[in-house]
């Protein structure tokens, strides 16, 4: 998600649901809640607990000690010790490196190793953008700016592989790689763009094709098993989650995971979060993680997504912080079929230093003076 503008992200979102067709009928919240629970897969992957921690070498080299009991520690060690289990990269394509917009492939290479060397595992989270790539942006990168359609579905695949090849050769390959970052609307803007005016077969054809040439550079860089998820956003929506999925499903898109964006802020409750679970676990049988989600520890209370109300019944305090994050952790778990296969705080290390101010430091799990929030220990349960 861009954090620049919020009110403009949320904006597009609102208006991007109200403008897909409403599904109606399908299962309900909790079907599945008097079925027995099947025997895990062998090649599973457990719960995923941890964060999106793609500008920690940043923050650090700018001069943060993050701290734990008032003793500077490693972040990453702070989270491990926490319970958490894996960590979320995002990567883009050719960065500026104006402020936190630095993910470039061997800044995200040097994190990787840094988190893998941790024992612990990770998510790679592709934009195929320059910078954000979120509902209301997916620019092309400005080298692919001018392929025509068969030129850009090429391009993705080759620079998937190249990717994800990196990753490989220095003995840090991905567990999960997003194709794409909050695709709802489509990616790779207009080529591969989808609802509104561009809810078009054509329209879900290319994006298929986009998304079909991201997995297979993934499996031709990393080997044929390679995890490869699908990321959208509006967490809270069922409707809007099976709109997009039924579409990829028409096409025949073979993936591994979904992907889950949740803000109470934007989404709404979290009875909608449990509601989109249920139902999207029962109707296309994939396992969902919740790879961002975020609440304030202090400041005012975000408003609900009308605006309206409190977004949250937790206020935002470091101990409000920390129930919400158990109340996430609990909903997903608690997905039908073990479906719910973990959750990641988006940004939990982005505290204010000079040279690089935050949006979102009153939502990170340190304070401004890089002590560990009290939410951290919800990651033990």
């Amino acid at each position: 998600m861009r954090r620049r503008d919020f009110l403009k992200a949320a904006g597009a979102c609102a208006a991007f649901a109200a403008a897909v067709p409403r599904a109606t009928g399908g299962p309900a919240a909790g079907a599945s809640a008097g079925a027995a629970p099947a025997a895990e897969p062998p090649d599973r992957l457990p719960f995923l607990k941890g964060g999106d921690v793609s500008l920690l070498q940043k923050i650090e080299d700018l001069g943060i000690v993050y701290r734990q009991d008032g003793r500077p520690r490693d972040a990453l060690a702070i989270f491990k010790d926490a319970g958490c289990g894996a960590m979320r990269l995002r990567l883009f394509h050719t960065p500026d490196g104006k402020g936190p917009v630095v993910n470039d492939l061997p800044y995200t290479l040097r994190l990787a190793r840094r988190i893998r060397a941790a024992g612990l595992r990770l998510v790679l989270d592709l934009h195929y953008s320059d910078t954000w790539a979120d509902p209301a942006h997916q620019t092309k990168p400005r080298a692919w700016r001018d392929l025509e359609p068969d030129r850009l579905e090429a391009a993705v695949g080759d620079y998937t592989r190249e990717v994800a090849a990196a990753f490989k050769a220095q003995g840090t390959p991905p567990d999960v790689v997003q194709i794409g970052n909050e695709i709802t609307p489509g990616m790779l803007w207009d080529t591969g763009r989808v609802g509104g005016k561009f809810d078009t077969p054509e329209q879900w054809r290319r994006l298929a094709g986009l998304v079909r040439s991201g997995i297979r550079g993934l499996r031709l860089g990393l080997g044929p098993a390679a995890r490869a998820m699908i990321h959208v956003d509006c967490g809270g929506d069922p409707q809007v989650t099976r709109w997009f999925f039924e579409h990829l499903a028409a096409e025949g898109v073979a993936f591994d995971l979904i992907g889950l964006s949740y803000y109470p802020w934007w989404h709404g409750p979290v009875e909608g979060l449990a509601r989109n679970l249920a139902e999207t676990a029962a109707r296309f049988a994939k396992d969902i993680v919740v790879v961002e989600t975020a609440c304030p520890w202090r400041g005012d209370p975000p408003q609900g997504k009308d605006g309206g109300g409190p977004a949250s019944p937790h206020p935002p305090t470091p101990e409000g912080q920390k129930a919400f994050l158990e109340e996430m952790i609990r909903t997903v778990r608690a997905a039908p079929g073990g479906r719910g296969r973990g959750v990641l705080w988006w940004a939990p290390e982005w505290i204010p230093v000079e040279g690089l101010g935050s949006p979102w430091g009153d939502r990170a799990l340190f304070d401004r003076q890089g002590n560990v929030l009290p939410a951290m220990a919800a990651f033990g349960g």
